[in-house]
């Protein structure tokens, strides 16, 4: 059994406490034939007294290069915002650490390939933080596909909404700033219909994208991030300038010829979250929405001729990773579980040393994708993804 030791690197905010969570918790489900993590540092600029508890015995880090530079760390799992994934993903890899960074992995295409490139003549273990496909109902979904049973994919279809700024006053944070995550929605959320894309359909070779923001400024509420209730305006407060998409529409075209539209935005409202795709083929279709997390439908021309309709696929216990959790389909595992089923994949990469989906490779497909919908929409016009 293989201990791998793992700083992470804002561990006061939500995603540093679901990961710092996972790391503890994955054995409990996987046990620890693919080793075992300890949180070793937990690296947070906030003064925050239970931090120490969430993962004892952990150093307790104000600045990341402590942990960056700390000879005992294996692991740098980067949970920070968008703006920094760059600076610290290169810097502990020129450290020759292994890097789990959360989504969008760079601001731009151009520093993704830095990293990927960095990290392959390093030769460490790399991992983006596109969890949602890693829910065991994608998989049933590539094998479908993969087997042949849609035929050729046409068309791709995939959404993904939520409603945190569907009131023009909801307060301002981090993810509306522009210098602290430059690409607002399409990495935020975008990023996550385009791993999906990736996963089952393939890449990307050109599109057309409109962006736009629904309200330019939002007031100021302290230590404020998802999820917060319009404030009292009065005369003192403060206002944000919003300097980043809150919603984008596309429409694509695959490198196999398939086209895909698709739509993601923060200002959907009542869409608490919303995400969804369809896979069209010549054969037959796929249907998935995060409503029934657990369940694709599924329609078959194999079928005889006046019983075709789509199938429920209630994915469940004959999946391994399905069945770590729990003895019966339609249970339904939520996003925590994939986030611990994501951790033990990096342990168990980690200790084999054998990449898994989405590696930094994958990750700068899709900053691509990124990249050509913020230069789309200041442009006007389709652009090519080399």
């Amino acid at each position: 059994m293989t201990e791998v030791k793992v700083a992470v690197l804002g561990a006061s905010g939500w995603m540093g406490r679901v990961h710092t969570m996972a790391y503890q918790t994955f054995p409990h489900f996987f046990g620890t034939s693919g080793g075992t993590a300890r949180v070793a540092a937990l690296v947070s600029t906030r003064a925050e007294a239970e931090l120490g508890f969430r993962a004892p015995g952990a150093k307790i880090l104000s600045d990341w290069r402590q942990a960056v530079n700390d000879p005992e760390i294996d692991l740098i799992d980067i949970c920070l915002p968008d703006n920094m994934h760059h600076e610290v993903a290169k810097a502990a890899l020129l450290a020759g650490k292994h890097v789990f960074c959360e989504k969008p992995l760079a601001d731009t295409a151009a520093e993704a390939r830095e990293l990927a490139d960095l990290a392959r003549a390093k030769g460490v273990i790399t991992r983006v933080g596109h969890a949602f496909p890693r829910n065991p109902v994608h998989d049933r979904a590539k094998e479908i596909i993969e087997a042949g049973e849609i035929g050729e994919i046409k068309l791709f279809k995939g959404c993904q909404h939520i409603d945190v700024y569907g009131d023009p006053l909801a307060p301002y944070m981090w993810r509306a700033d522009g210098s602290l995550a430059p690409t607002g929605i399409i990495g935020d959320t975008g990023s996550h219909v385009f791993s999906f894309m990736e996963f089952l359909v393939g890449r990307v070779s050109s599109l057309v994208a409109d962006s736009y923001v629904t309200a330019p400024r939002r007031p100021k509420v302290d230590g404020q991030d998802l999820g917060g209730s319009a404030p009292e305006i009065t005369e003192a407060t403060e206002w944000g300038e919003v300097t980043n998409p809150d919603g984008t529409n596309i429409l694509c075209t695959f490198e196999n010829g398939a086209k895909g539209i698709v739509d993601f935005s923060r200002v959907a409202t009542g869409r608490k979250f919303m995400q969804s795709y369809e896979i069209y083929g010549t054969k037959g279709s796929l249907v998935y929405s995060f409503d029934e997390v657990n369940r694709l439908r599924f329609y078959s021309n194999d079928d005889p001729g006046g019983r075709r309709g789509f199938r429920e696929i209630d994915v469940g216990p004959e999946h391994p990773a399905y069945g770590a959790f729990l003895p019966l389909p339609n249970f339904a595992l939520g996003y925590n579980e994939t986030k611990i089923i994501e951790a033990a994949e990096v342990i168990r990469s980690i200790t084999t040393h054998t990449p898994m989906w989405p590696t930094f490779e994958t990750g700068h497909h899709i900053c691509q994708i990124v990249d050509a919908c913020m230069d789309s929409a200041r442009q006007r016009a389709w652009v090519e993804i080399a």
